[in-house]
C-alpha cells in the first residue's frame, strides 16, 4: 500500500460516484449544519435556560450527524468498491444505525486521546491519530466493539504508520484548501443562511474524500494482512 494508490483509488471512486457520496452527505450536513448555525445564533442571543438547552440539543445532533455519516460513507465505500451503487441512501443510513452508539463513543475516547497527546508533546497525539485512523470502518464491517476496535486498527495499521499518517495528512490538507476556497465562493449567502447552506454544500463536497479514502486503507490493510498469513 502507497500514498499514491491510496489516493489515486480514492479520487477515483470520488469522481465517479461524485452525486452519490454527495447527496448522502447532504442529508446529514444539511441537518448538522442547520443545527450548527442555531447554535451559533443561541450562544449569540443570550444566556437563559432556553437558549443553553436548544444549544445543548443542537451540539448532540451535530455530533451524532457527524459520526452516522462516518459509518454511512464505509458502508457506501463497500458498496461502490465492485464499480456499482447498490444501496440506497436511506438502507445505507438504516445499516449503520445499530452502530451508531459504538460509533459516538469510539469517535468521543479516541478524540480525548488524540487531545491529550497533542496537548502533551504533538507527537504522541500524531501517532494516535495513525494507530487509530480505521476505528469506524472497524467497528461497522467487523464488529468488534469499542474496545475491539482501537485494538483492531493498531494491529493493521502496524508497520504502514507513515504511508496511513501521509494519507490523514493529504486529505486533511486537501479538505481544508478546498472548504476555505468553496466557503469563499459562497460567502456571498447572507447571515444564518450563508452558514447553514453554505456549510452544507462545501461539507457534502469536501468530507466524502477522505472518508474513501480511509476506507479504502483498511480494505488494502486487510487484504494485506491476510496475503501474508
Amino acid at each position: 500500500m502507497t500514498l499514491g494508490s491510496v489516493l489515486a483509488e480514492a479520487w477515483g471512486l470520488y469522481t465517479r460516484f461524485f452525486t452519490r457520496f454527495f447527496l448522502l452527505a447532504a442529508v446529514v450536513f444539511l441537518i448538522t449544519n442547520l443545527a450548527s448555525s442555531v447554535l451559533a445564533e443561541s450562544v449569540g442571543a443570550n444566556s437563559s435556560l432556553s437558549a443553553f438547552l436548544v444549544g445543548v440539543a443542537a451540539f448532540a445532533v451535530i455530533i451524532v450527524g457527524s459520526f452516522w455519516l462516518q459509518g454511512a460513507f464505509v458502508l457506501a465505500v463497500q458498496d461502490v468498491r465492485d464499480g456499482s451503487f447498490d444501496a440506497t441512501t436511506d438502507q445505507i443510513f438504516q445499516k449503520v444505525k445499530p452502530f451508531l452508539g459504538q460509533l459516538v463513543l469510539a469517535g468521543f475516547l479516541g478524540a480525548l486521546g488524540i487531545a491529550a497527546g497533542m496537548i502533551l508533546l504533538v507527537v504522541p497525539g500524531l501517532v494516535l491519530l495513525t494507530w487509530w485512523a480505521l476505528l469506524s470502518p472497524v467497528l461497522v464491517l467487523e464488529h468488534t466493539g469499542v474496545g475491539g476496535a482501537f485494538a483492531r486498527s493498531r494491529e493493521l495499521v502496524r508497520g504502514h504508520g507513515w504511508t496511513v499518517f501521509g494519507v490523514m495528512l493529504a486529505t486533511g490538507l486537501l479538505s481544508l484548501v478546498a472548504d476555505s476556497v468553496l466557503t469563499g465562493i459562497l460567502g456571498f449567502l447572507p447571515g444564518l443562511l450563508g452558514r447553514w447552506i453554505g456549510g452544507a454544500l462545501s461539507g457534502a463536497i469536501v468530507a466524502p474524500f477522505g472518508a474513501i479514502a480511509v476506507t479504502i486503507m483498511y480494505f488494502k490493510l486487510v487484504e494485506r494482512r491476510a496475503a501474508d498469513a
